[in-house]
């Protein structure tokens, strides 16, 4: 190992860490996964759960590009959900509860199954950098693993620091030790860095929750699954979830500690997530609400262990003890372990290419919460281009760079790399314009056969993106052709309250109606045999659907993107002297020279910088 050279060194085992190494394993480069604890590869380190509004948009991508979280999370499900079923098809997003110990296990399991990777348990103390150029890393033994290319996937590792009340101590995670000396090392080489704070709640032994006094909240009746591949099965049985609220009792409780609160009393100075505040914030911000939503969740199939969802905290440990005890059903609480803060370094993600790269050292990537993300689905989506581009740039080809009109992580890179972030970044359907464009369903037809392209995603994924697309297209086809009467329709138009058909019509024009589905045009027996003699599967059936009812809409925002892609193709020379442009505003040279866009598109998108600074670089361009 000491005597070697790796392709790609992975330093970090955690969801960006585990992704990135098995994507550069795969397209065949020599890697190594360097962990300070084996033991807690892929480990589910906030709550037991993967997907939901965006984020499940993201798994689908990953594994519609050849990543593992899909198939990870469809092996260790205890629970499916398809969310915001009662909008339309941009929103639905699919989520998991899962079994946070058989969920680090099928990782552990796949990535030892994948050829090419070795793995090491050790701290990474520092980057091997000579003569300027990145040569590996360094151990904390004092050991040096040479690599051509390093992925740096840190979590919340970097100087990492634990808070539970008046109390705190050095930790990248409860029970494990923090990471030291890569950010020092990576600031004096001119890397700009920034403290960030996430919480969690406490974990608490079910046995002693009275779930009476809670609401079930059980699992979809016919769940689906996020992999497209067929290495699983919807999960057949499943563990419920319940939900309670805190109450005036509760608040007046947690106030008392407040001023023992570092994530409230200013003791921790770094910015916290807006969308995932602590119990003490919600309290504080949201001050006319009497109660707020818990939602109580199970870590696993032989576990009593259960997350406590909404009570993030990082309060005194018998104030958090005293407050729950009052929430309706935690009566006689028995905890696990408290809930507490964590801060920790991250670098400003403007420092980086588009391929997560650093501007500033050639061959060294970012990814996951160094990049100041939040959540596991941001930080494996980064992993997985991470580890695809690293072995790109060692075979000199071009990086693989997914564009906003064709993924989430299309949106979730360019966001970072242009416009930065100084909370950390989650990922929301609203962040993207082309929210029509990037459904959950149709991630495969988007990116698997770009993803083939490259090397990563199999001829097994690549046929069975094709089928599917093709058997969806067959269906779309025969509905427009096929016409069905009166007779057949006008029960269920009128059970639904739809106006009924005084002649036959065409089955699409019908199925375009709001509130009717393609289940509802079963009852035309040319439609209902079609169907079965195909054995089309659900999945094909609901693409043939939204591909009918919403054609007008997606069609508006492909043109959309194909009007804004045009600014895309006009790139900006890499030695492009912005200092020359006289007429624009001060911000926009200072956010242009330190961003350095690769894009007359990627520069419209920085903030500070306008309409009218563009067209005068178009102008100093020859445009």
């Amino acid at each position: 190992m000491f005597n070697q050279t790796y392709d790609v060194i992975v330093v970090g085992g955690g969801h960006a860490g585990s992704e990135a190494a098995a994507a550069a394993a795969n397209l065949g480069a020599k890697t190594l996964l360097v962990t300070m604890n084996l033991q807690t590869i892929g480990q589910m380190s906030c709550n037991p759960a993967m997907g939901g509004i965006a984020k499940g948009q993201i798994v689908r991508e990953i594994d519609a590009l050849g990543g593992y979280s899909g198939i990870v999370s469809d092996k260790s499900s205890v629970q499916f959900k398809m969310l915001n079923l009662s909008k339309g098809p941009a929103m639905w997003s699919p989520r998991t509860q899962n079994d946070r110990f058989l969920f680090a296990q099928f990782w552990r399991e796949m990535l030892e199954a994948t050829p090419n990777l070795d793995f090491y348990q050790e701290m990474v103390s520092s980057l091997w950098i000579e003569n300027n150029k990145l040569q590996g890393v360094c151990t904390g033994l004092g050991q040096k693993i040479r690599s051509k290319t390093v992925v740096l996937t840190n979590g919340t590792f970097l100087n990492g620091l634990i808070h539970v009340g008046d109390k705190n101590f050095g930790g990248g995670r409860a029970g494990e030790k923090a990471a030291t000396g890569i950010t020092e090392q990576l600031v004096s080489l001119g890397f700009e860095s920034g403290r960030m704070k996430t919480g969690t709640p406490p974990r608490v032994d079910g046995r002693s929750l009275n779930y009476s006094k809670m609401i079930e909240q059980p699992g979809d009746n016919n769940p689906q699954k996020f992999s497209y591949l067929n290495l699983t099965s919807p999960i057949q049985k499943q563990l419920s979830c319940h939900m309670t609220y805190t109450s005036p009792e509760v608040h007046n409780l947690l106030r008392e500690g407040f001023d023992r609160s570092p994530m409230f009393n200013g003791r921790i100075k770094s910015v916290g997530p807006r969308y995932c505040p602590s119990i003490e914030d919600k309290i504080h911000r949201f001050s006319e609400r009497e109660r707020h939503q818990l939602f109580v969740e199970p870590e696993g199939w032989n576990t009593v262990e259960v997350y406590v969802n909404g009570f993030s905290t990082s309060l005194p440990e018998e104030v958090q003890y005293q407050a729950l005890k009052a929430v309706a059903g935690f009566e006689n609480v028995k905890f696990f372990r408290p809930g507490y803060a964590i801060e920790y370094d991250y670098f400003y993600p403007t420092q980086l290419k588009y391929s997560l790269e650093t501007k500033i050292l050639d061959n060294l990537f970012f990814a996951g919460q160094i990049n100041g993300t939040t959540g596991y689905e941001e930080a494996g989506s980064q992993g997985l281009m991470a580890g695809i581009n690293a072995v790109l740039k060692l075979k000199e080809k071009d990086p693989f760079v997914l564009k906003r009109d064709q993924a989430y992580i299309g949106v979730l890179i360019d966001d970072l790399i242009t416009k930065g972030t100084e909370e950390p970044y989650r990922m929301f359907t609203s962040r993207a314009e082309y929210r029509m464009l990037l459904r959950q369903d149709n991630a495969d037809q988007r990116l698997t056969a770009m993803s083939h392209m490259i090397g990563l995603a199999s001829d097994e994924r690549l046929e069975a993106c094709k089928q599917k697309y093709k058997d969806s297209n067959s269906l779309i086809d025969f509905l427009k052709k096929q016409s069905i009467t009166p007779k057949e329709i006008n029960p269920v138009l009128n059970s639904k309250k739809s106006s009924p058909i005084k002649q036959s019509g065409k089955a699409d024009k019908i199925l375009s109606r709001p509130n009717i589905y393609i289940k509802d045009l079963k009852t035309c027996d040319a439609i209902d045999f079609f169907i079965s003699k195909n054995n089309f599967e659900q999945e094909v059936q609901d693409q043939a659907e939204i591909q009918i009812k919403y054609s007008g809409y997606i069609n508006k925002e492909k043109n959309n993107a194909d009007k804004l892609n045009r600014l895309e193709a006009v790139r900006i020379p890499k030695d492009f002297d912005y200092k020359n442009l006289k007429s624009i505003s001060s911000e926009a040279m200072e956010k242009l020279i330190k961003i350095k866009p690769e894009t007359i598109s990627q520069a419209s998108r920085i903030s500070g910088v306008s309409p009218n600074d563009v067209s005068v670089l178009l102008v100093y361009m020859g445009r």
